[in-house]
Order: C-alpha cells, then structure tokens, then sequence
C-alpha cells in the first residue's frame, strides 16, 4: 500500500517488449569449419533421442559429403557432460558411429573452444543488430559462419591444444582468466552453440 496526496499525479508505466525467444543452434565443425549446422525446431527440447537421431541422420551424412574420406579414419569428438551427450542411448549411438568422444571436465568453459574462441566473436558481429524473427537470426548467424575464413577455426583448436597442456603441467589445477563478456548474449537473442567435432590435432 502507498500512501498518496488526492492531487499526487499518476504513476507512470514503462512498456515494456517482450523478448523475441531464443534460438538454439547445434554446430559440428573442425579445424576447417563448420560440418553441420542445425537449428533445433522452436519448443523442442535436446533429448538423447533427438541428438543420437542427429548425429545418424545428419551428422554421419554431412561428414561424408563435407569432410569424404573422414568416415574410414578416427573421428574425435569433444561435447559437453549434459545429459543427453552422457545418455546410455547416446553413447551406444556413438559406440555405432564408431566416433572416439575426448573426455571434457565439467564446468570447463576455458577447455572448450566455442566457449573461449567463437562466442566472442560471434557476439561482435551481432552487436547491435535487432532481428525481427527467428529467420533473420539465423540468417545472419549462417552468413558470419560463411564468411569467416577458415584460420580462425584452426586457431580455435591450437588454442586447446595449448590449454591442455597447460592443465597437464599443472596436473589438472588449472583455470584460465574467464571473461564472461565472451557469451553470446545479446538483447534480442541468444544463440547457443554446444558442440565441436575435429579431426586430429594439428601439429
């Protein structure tokens, strides 16, 4: 209750507008780029059955047209501990796919290249854009991933090659200098990119 004067003017109200949602974005690259590029249908959540149906069906069929020869040779994989990539289903799936999956500590941001390496970047080149649909956002997300050379990718990966090494001499008591401005955040949406698949490491 506020105690008000018979001739106190009126509160004011700010509008307000309501967020646009959220895209999320499943990305499968190596040190060349992107292999695939999936956007997860909007009100659909990321289950063991959907991300193993992915990696079957999308995933295998983008590596053999994008990366030919990859398939016969070793297929590292580096994901995140969620659920769904830690699933029995899940792991059967990639057992099957005959995919070598490296070990990642949990709450491991500074190990995991799309954390340290593209959200920053990605999140320059959204700066200051305002998207009016789903579509725009993912427009503009696949025309960055395009347009960015290939160098950049394989930078990412030699950058966790020395964070590696750097945990290793320290015998896993290593954190390196997080910036949190490194999300992908923006007012208008946010897009959530999880996964990296690569193929050896370079030398």
């Amino acid at each position: 209750m506020q105690w008000k004067h018979p001739l106190s003017p009126a509160n004011k109200k700010f509008k307000t507008q309501a967020s646009t949602g959220k895209v999320m974005l499943t990305i499968f690259r190596d040190v060349n780029g992107p292999i695939l590029v999936h956007f997860q249908e909007k009100g659909q959540t990321v289950t063991s059955a959907r991300y193993s149906d992915m990696l079957v069906n999308e995933m295998k069929p983008a590596i053999r047209s994008k990366c030919w020869g990859l398939l016969s040779k070793r297929v590292m994989m580096l994901h995140d501990n969620a659920r769904p990539h830690m699933a029995v289903h899940t792991v059967d799936t990639l057992c099957d796919l005959k995919f070598e999956v490296l070990k990642h500590p949990p709450y491991s941001l500074d190990l995991a290249p799309l954390d340290f390496h593209l959200f920053g970047p990605m999140k320059e080149h959204l700066r200051g854009h305002k998207f009016a649909d789903d579509d725009e956002v993912m427009e503009a997300v696949q025309s960055w991933l395009k347009a960015t050379p290939k160098s950049f990718f394989l930078e990412g990966i030699r950058k966790l090659v020395d964070r590696w090494t750097k945990c290793v001499v320290k015998q896993g008591d290593y954190v390196e200098k997080y910036d949190t401005n490194n999300f992908c955040k923006y007012s208008c949406k946010k897009v959530i990119i999880k996964f990296l698949l690569f193929n050896g490491l370079p030398s």
